[in-house]
C-alpha cells in the first residue's frame, strides 16, 4: 500500500522508515508506543522550513517585478494548510495516515493534519534523497500551482501596509462610509487613506472583509 503512495510522489524511498515516520500522526505514537519524538512532528518541523525556503526561491527567481510584500503574500498562499491539505487529497495521503482511536473520527480529513503531513513527507524525502528529492515533490505538487493572477488566501491589509512604509512618515487608516441591509446580511462600505488620501474603497459583509477589499484595490491600482 505504501508503494502506491511512492508511486504517487513519484519517488522511492530508500529508507521506507523514513516515509513511515513521516505517516505517523502524535495521537498513534501517544497511544501505542507512549512517546511523542516518534510521531512526526519533528519532521513537520523540518519540512516547514524546506517548503518555505524551495517555494521562496521559486517566487524570487519567476517574479523578478514583484515587490517583497506581494512575494511574501504569494508565498503564504501556496503553503497555507488548505493549499497543502489539497495536496494531500490528491496524494491519498489520509488513507495512508497512522492516527489513534481518538483522530480517526474525521482526522483522515482534517485540514491541519494533512497539511502538517504533506511537511513530514517532504521532510522524509529530503533526509532520504538530499534536495533533490525534496524538490522534485514541491515542483510537481506545489509550485505547478503558482497563484500567478491572484492570490487566494492574501492579508492585502499587510501587504499595503508593507509597501507604504517604504517611505517614511506615510500613515495608512481606514474608514467606515456605509452599513446596508438587515442585520443578518448587512455590507459594509470601507475606504482606505493614505496620508488623508482616498486610495481605495471595498465593500465586505464584515468591516474586516471590506477593509481587505479596499486595500486590495489600493494595491491594484498603485501597482
Amino acid at each position: 500500500m505504501i508503494k502506491d503512495l511512492e508511486a504517487a510522489l513519484g519517488y522511492r524511498f530508500q529508507n521506507i522508515t523514513l516515509l513511515q515516520n513521516a505517516l505517523t500522526h502524535s495521537s498513534y505514537a501517544n497511544e501505542y508506543w507512549h512517546d511523542s519524538l516518534k510521531s512526526n512532528e519533528r519532521l513537520e518541523f523540518l519540512g516547514d522550513s524546506i517548503l518555505g525556503m524551495v517555494v521562496a526561491e521559486h517566487l524570487y527567481r519567476s517574479f523578478p517585478d514583484r515587490p517583497e510584500g506581494e512575494l511574501t503574500r504569494m508565498r503564504a498562499d501556496m503553503v497555507c494548510e488548505q493549499a497543502l491539505a489539497a495536496v494531500a487529497n490528491t496524494l491519498g495521503l489520509g488513507s495512508h495516515l497512522l492516527l489513534g482511536h481518538g483522530e480517526e473520527q474525521g482526522g483522515r480529513r482534517r485540514s491541519s493534519i494533512l497539511a502538517d503531513a504533506v511537511e513530514s513527507v517532504i521532510a522524509a524525502s529530503f533526509l532520504d534523497g538530499g534536495m533533490t528529492a525534496a524538490r522534485g515533490i514541491i515542483q510537481r505538487f506545489i509550485l505547478s500551482n503558482v497563484p500567478v493572477k491572484g492570490m487566494h488566501n492574501a492579508d492585502y491589509k499587510t501587504a499595503l501596509q508593507e509597501l507604504v512604509q517604504r517611505k517614511k512618515n506615510q500613515i495608512l487608516s481606514y474608514r467606515l462610509t456605509g452599513e446596508t441591509g438587515p442585520d443578518h446580511d448587512k455590507q459594509f462600505s470601507v475606504e482606505v487613506l493614505l496620508n488623508g488620501t482616498v486610495i481605495g474603497t471595498g465593500t465586505g459583509s464584515s468591516k474586516k472583509r471590506a477593509e481587505q477589499a479596499a486595500a486590495s484595490a489600493a494595491l491594484e491600482a498603485m501597482r
